[in-house]
Formats: C-alpha cells, sequence, structure tokens
C-alpha cells in the first residue's frame, strides 16, 4: 500500500513542507505507517502569516451573511462527505467509525453552521446616559489568530475552534495534532471546493517545538486558541507573557462522577460507563473519578464492571465496535505505567489492566482494556494526575458535604457529572462544584450556544456561543456627547 502524503495548505493551495521533511503517520489499530506527515517550520509558518494578513483586509470587510454562506458550503460538504471523513478518522485515531461518524463528523459540521448563524445575530450593546451621551460597541476581528487542535476529537475540535475565528472576520493559521493530521487535510481539500478566499484558513502540520512554539510567539499572531495539556497551556502562557495576546486555554481533566443512592440506577450504570470510556477515556470530559455513595457502593460497582466488560472491543472500522485503539505506541505506554503505579499506591483492579489483541490487522495495535480500580484514596497519584485513557477509580462518600470535598480536591476544575432524583440536591452539589461544566443525569450532552471551559489547571477563558465570538474580536466603546 503506498503512503498517503499530506500537504499543508498555505494561501488557498496544498504546498509541501519548505524543509522537504515529513513525519511518519501511524494507524493505531494496526500499528503500521500509512501516511507521510509535513515538518513544518518557520519557513512554512512566514509564509502562512503573510498569506493571511494579505486576506485579512478582505475578509474582515466582507459581510457576515457572505461569510455565513461560504462556511455553510463547507458544512455541506463535509456532511456529503461524511462516510469518507468518518473512516479517515477511525483508521487515523483508532476511534471506533460509528462514534466518528455519530459524533465527530457530525459535530464538525454543526460547529460550522452555529457559528455562520450567529454571527448574523452578534449584536453590539448600547448605553444612553440621559440626555448627555450615547455608548455604543464595536467589536472588530482581531487580525490573524492561531488556533491549535488536539489528537482525540481532531476534525470536531479543529472545528469548533476555526468556526468562531472565522465567522468574526479574522484570518487563521491552524495546527492540528501531528498525531491526527488526516482529517484536517481532508478539510483543507473541502476549503478549495468550498470557495474559501486564499489566505483566509492556512493549515500547518507538523510537531509543537517546531511549529507549534514558533507559531504561538510569532508577533503578528494577535490571539490563541489552544486545547491540549495543561503543562503545554503553561508553557503557552509564560513564552507569550510579554507579548500581550489573547489566551483560551482549554486544559486537562480528572473529572468527578458523583453517583447517589436515589439515582435511577440502571441508567446511570450505562451512561456512567460511556462517561468513563468513550473514545478510550481519550476526551477532557471523561468522568474518570467515579465516587458512589457508601449505601449502593457495592452494587453500583458491580453493575459497573458487568456493563464495561460487555463492551464491544476490537477493529475501529468494524461497525459494531464500541471500544477502539489507543492513539499510539507512546500512549499505551503511558497509560499502562499509570496502571502499575495504581497497584503499587495499593490499588485493586476490578476489570481490565491489561493490553489486548483483536487479532487479524489489529494484531500489533495499541489496545488496552477498559480498566477500573478500587482502593485507592483521593491524594495518590492514580487520583490526582491526567491519565487519559481508559482507566477510572471508584470511591465511596458517606454524605453530600464528603462528596464535593472529594471531589473538589483537584488541581483541575473542567467538568463533572451528578447522578440523583433529589433535584434540590443536584442545584445545590452543582452549585458547590468547582469545575466549568455540570451535568445533571446525563454527559456531554452540548448546547452550542452555552460557554465552555475550565477552572484551576483546567485552563482559562470559555469557548462556545458568544463567550467564543467575544474571545475572536476586540471591543471598543465609542460615546458621543449629545449636542445642544
Amino acid at each position: 500500500m503506498s503512503l498517503i502524503t499530506i500537504e499543508n495548505y498555505i494561501d488557498g493551495e496544498l504546498q509541501k513542507p519548505l524543509s522537504g521533511n515529513y513525519l511518519d503517520n501511524y494507524e493505531p489499530a494496526t500499528g503500521q505507517v500509512y501516511g507521510l506527515i509535513p515538518e513544518s517550520g518557520e519557513g512554512d509558518l512566514e509564509q502562512a502569516v503573510e498569506a493571511a494578513q494579505a486576506a485579512f483586509a478582505d475578509w474582515s470587510n466582507t459581510p457576515a451573511e457572505q461569510r455565513a454562506k461560504t462556511m455553510n458550503r463547507l458544512a455541506d460538504l463535509i456532511e456529503r462527505d461524511q462516510d469518507q471523513l468518518a473512516k479517515a478518522e477511525a483508521i487515523d485515531n483508532g476511534k471506533p467509525i460509528a462514534l466518528a461518524k455519530q459524533v465527530d463528523i457530525y459535530r464538525a459540521a454543526a460547529n460550522l453552521r452555529f457559528f455562520a448563524q450567529a454571527i448574523t445575530q452578534f449584536s453590539s450593546e448600547s448605553h444612553a446616559m440621559e440626555n448627555l451621551a450615547i455608548n455604543y460597541t464595536l467589536r472588530d476581528p482581531l487580525g490573524v489568530v492561531a488556533c491549535i487542535s488536539p489528537w482525540n476529537l481532531p476534525l470536531y475540535l479543529f472545528t469548533w475552534k476555526i468556526a468562531p475565528a472565522l465567522a468574526a472576520g479574522n484570518t487563521v493559521i491552524a495546527k492540528p495534532s501531528e498525531v491526527t493530521p488526516m482529517t484536517a487535510y481532508l478539510f483543507s481539500k473541502l476549503c478549495i471546493e468550498a470557495g474559501l478566499p486564499p489566505g483566509v484558513l492556512n493549515v500547518l502540520h507538523g510537531t509543537g517545538p517546531a511549529i507549534g512554539g514558533p507559531l504561538t510567539t510569532h508577533e503578528q499572531v494577535k490571539a490563541i486558541s489552544f486545547t491540549g495539556g495543561s503543562s503545554t497551556g503553561t508553557a503557552i502562557k509564560q513564552a507569550t507573557a510579554t507579548q500581550h495576546k489573547k489566551l483560551s486555554l482549554e486544559l486537562g481533566g480528572k473529572n468527578p462522577t458523583l453517583v447517589f443512592a436515589d439515582c435511577d440506577f440502571e441508567p446511570t450504570v450505562k451512561a456512567v460507563a460511556r462517561a468513563a470510556f468513550a473514545n478510550q477515556g481519550q476526551i477532557c470530559l471523561c468522568g474518570s473519578r467515579i465516587l458512589i455513595e457508601a449505601s449502593i457502593y457495592d452494587r453500583f460497582t458491580a453493575a459497573l464492571v458487568t456493563e464495561v466488560e460487555q463492551l464491544k472491543t476490537g477493529d475501529p472500522l468494524d461497525q459494531d465496535t464500541q471500544f477502539g485503539a489507543l492513539v499510539s505506541a507512546a500512549h499505551r505506554d503511558k497509560v499502562l505505567s499509570y496502571i502499575d503505579l495504581a497497584q503499587k499506591e495499593g490499588g485493586t483492579l476490578l476489570t481490565g489492566g491489561q493490553t489486548f489483541h483483536p487479532g487479524g490487522r489489529c494484531a500489533e495495535g495499541y489496545f488496552v482494556q477498559p480498566t477500573i480500580i478500587a482502593g485507592l484514596d483521593n491524594q495518590c497519584r492514580t487520583n490526582q494526575e491526567e491519565i487519559f485513557g481508559p482507566v477510572c477509580t471508584v470511591q465511596s462518600f458517606a454524605s453530600d458535604a464528603e462528596a464535593v470535598a472529594l471531589a473538589n480536591d483537584s488541581d483541575y476544575g473542567l467538568a463533572s457529572s451528578i447522578w440523583s432524583q433529589d433535584v434540590s440536591r443536584c442545584h445545590r452539589v452543582a452549585k458547590q462544584l468547582q469545575v466549568g461544566i455540570v451535568w445533571v443525569n446525563c454527559w456531554l450532552l452540548r448546547d452550542l450556544r452555552t460557554p465552555f471551559g475550565g477552572m484551576k489547571a483546567s485552563g482559562s477563558g470559555r469557548e462556545g456561543g458568544l463567550e467564543a465570538l467575544r474571545f475572536f474580536t476586540e471591543a471598543k466603546n465609542v460615546c458621543i456627547q449629545f449636542g445642544g
């Protein structure tokens, strides 16, 4: 099989990296190289910046309705090619193809449509000073902005960032993860087909040190929207501290799932299993710390183990697969090291904990069993550090106050879910949790109008809805005094 050679997208054209150097692109399910990724450098970045700067004046002055039409054409093309894109995502990432189609590709189109509509309704404020003056607010695009997206939900989060930036009139330099570059490359081709003006969006592939770092510190880049690890987010903050760029950082999570004795038992078991192991646990919102009220701890834990052991694991390209491969060999090894650490810290494996090999074409793939661990306190590394894989822990609590204390005892503060039929408790506990998102009797139910982001080490700023459009614009107040 010939290797697929990915290209950068600069000034409306697909281009080879100036260095002529490429990185290997692996299929997680097989462990085999199936493509080549541009190893972009500062020369490629300068070309992209020049193209984005040249395109900014026209794009920023294009009527919002026209920008929206272009974005909707892109959404149409994603929907047309949804089967091809879902297969590409499953091959590139290792996730089940059914999940890729139902979640990743669906949301990619939805992101574009949402912000295409939102920009046509993005209103400014006005404030009248009685008999004296009128104030009104202008919101202008920033200029050239950087959007850096992760490997776990590749096209989903790539479009989640670029859509509001483009809708607001900015020009964009985007860097997808070098681990999962394929759908961003296919999206580049769709941009050409859709007639997106040259330079409005530029896509550079490569590593963080070679292209990600120079992109974030480039003096012409006015804002950075980044999703990824907390340590990288901290590095971006430090590197840009003297440059006064706008930063939106959506970082890691160690999310608590709070299960109370009065939960709707069977549906809760299924939902908690999904929240822990969707996308092989490789979602920043996954509930990896499961806190269960003591009176139902044994029963719930046993039911959860049974539910998880029934997941159909195997080849991501099988339509019936529910649990696929981890994204890379390095990430597989990291997850296995945490499973080993958990046992050294005194944890007991209730299920999983091993690699597995589906056989056939997936015999050498990066597969790890979904793993549940009991017997650990909240202070151990397993419960405090983000694993970002198919590993969760179960702990018991005796009261609402203890549940909240355990949930908040973390450097992270991204998301949580509450499972209870007591409405008053749900409101009360949701208010007390130190997280940016609380789901009650559901998980990953997203309204794109709502603010998205976390507290503490989980990031700064908010994405989604008007929050995203505000981030990608600069507010200017105009005060006009009445005459006479």
